[in-house]
């Protein structure tokens, strides 16, 4: 569902890149508390969550290569809003789709930059704030397990693309630069994505299911929601004994497998998957070609870029060409947005450190 530019008009590109820049900011915000706690001693989890971000932007850049078919001469791929938001955080899930599309479009000529904003509201703020209430909603009415934690994942993955596609719709009646009736454009572009959401559903459930099995501390959406354990006693369930802290709590082990296996899986999936994905245009794509809406398409200002079009220049190989732009394209998404989530966690902790040397801190306690 990448906008190019020529979409939509300036003026309300401009306007949703006020708003996109708006909802950047307050995730930097709310990013604070997710990567570094609440307290310095959960501040500690920093250490492990901002690479653990990091790496679950450069994920969904990678399975974002992963175009499946939906209908005739039709494709989607994923978004990533809710898979984001449940992982990390949805503050850390806006920053972590804005990073992918900040990469996709200044690298890879894919999404206008002038149209930026557009993309960031559409497959960042709305999907990661329809995916995560649907899923916190549907949490407070399923049982605390982890089978509920991916229910709720597959169902908020389900509505947020149609919700992205919805916002589009908006941002067409507002300034769209052809003369389609909104009517069409919104029925065509909720229908398709509708599919798309299936696929979508799938992708985050099954993601967030595989972390659930190996590592339930590292997904944020399913904080505290783990059931107590019971036992049968007399053909009655009871709750079991509370048992004895472990030597060694969740916090402290290290997530440096899950980093590794994720990092091995997203390079594989972008350098070797990729090459047999559908080639068929994505929904937003079809859609733009059916109803004239790419009328007025501009040619990309990174269209000269050594790795437009997810393929590195003056490699004659497809295959390999394609492959090795995935790579750096993972590679540099990863290192980018552990960057970017480090300061963040940094900023945290040297908030807290001067919290709790303050006058009034040291009073209150």
């Amino acid at each position: 569902m990448h906008v190019p530019d020529g979409f939509i008009d300036a003026p309300v590109s401009i306007a949703a890149g006020v708003a996109a820049a708006g909802a950047v900011a307050v995730s930097l915000r709310g990013a604070r508390r997710e990567l570094g706690g609440t307290s310095q001693a959960e501040g500690s989890g920093g250490e492990r969550a901002a690479p653990l971000a990091g790496l679950v932007a450069a994920f969904i850049f990678a399975v974002q290569m992963l175009n499946f078919p939906v209908a005739a001469g039709t494709s989607g791929h994923l978004l990533g809003g809710a898979l984001a938001a449940i992982l990390v955080g949805p503050y850390t899930g806006v920053l972590c789709v804005s990073v992918v599309l900040l990469m996709q479009g200044v690298l890879f000529a894919d999404g206008g930059l002038t149209a930026l904003g557009v993309n960031v509201m559409n497959m960042a703020v709305v999907t990661v704030v329809v995916a995560y209430a649907v899923f916190r909603g549907l949490l407070k009415l399923l049982p605390g397990t982890r089978r509920s934690v991916t229910v709720a994942a597959f169902a908020g993955a389900l509505l947020s693309v149609p919700g992205a596609a919805v916002m589009f719709t908006l941002l067409y009646a507002l300034g769209g630069t052809t003369d389609v009736p909104l009517g069409k454009v919104f029925t065509a572009m909720v229908g398709v994505h509708v599919l798309i959401g299936i696929g979508e559903a799938a992708i985050t459930a099954a993601t967030v299911g595989a972390v659930l099995a190996v590592r339930p501390d590292l997904v944020h959406g399913a904080r505290g929601l783990a059931a107590p354990l019971k036992l049968r006693v007399g053909g009655e369930l009871v709750d079991a004994p509370a048992a004895a802290p472990a030597p060694a709590p969740a916090a402290a082990r290290s997530a440096k497998p899950v980093w590794i296996t994720g990092l091995v899986t997203a390079l594989v999936l972008a350098g070797f998957v990729s090459f047999y994905a559908s080639s068929s245009p994505d929904g937003l794509e079809k859609v733009a070609a059916d109803k004239g809406i790419d009328q007025k398409v501009k040619e990309h200002a990174a269209a000269d870029s050594p790795l437009a079009d997810y393929s590195v220049k003056d490699i004659g190989d497809a295959r390999l060409s394609g492959g090795l732009a995935g790579v750096i394209g993972v590679g540099a998404t990863v290192a980018v947005g552990t960057g970017i989530f480090w300061t963040v966690r940094r900023r945290r902790a040297a908030d807290l450190t001067a919290a709790s040397a303050s006058p009034t801190a040291s009073t209150a306690l």
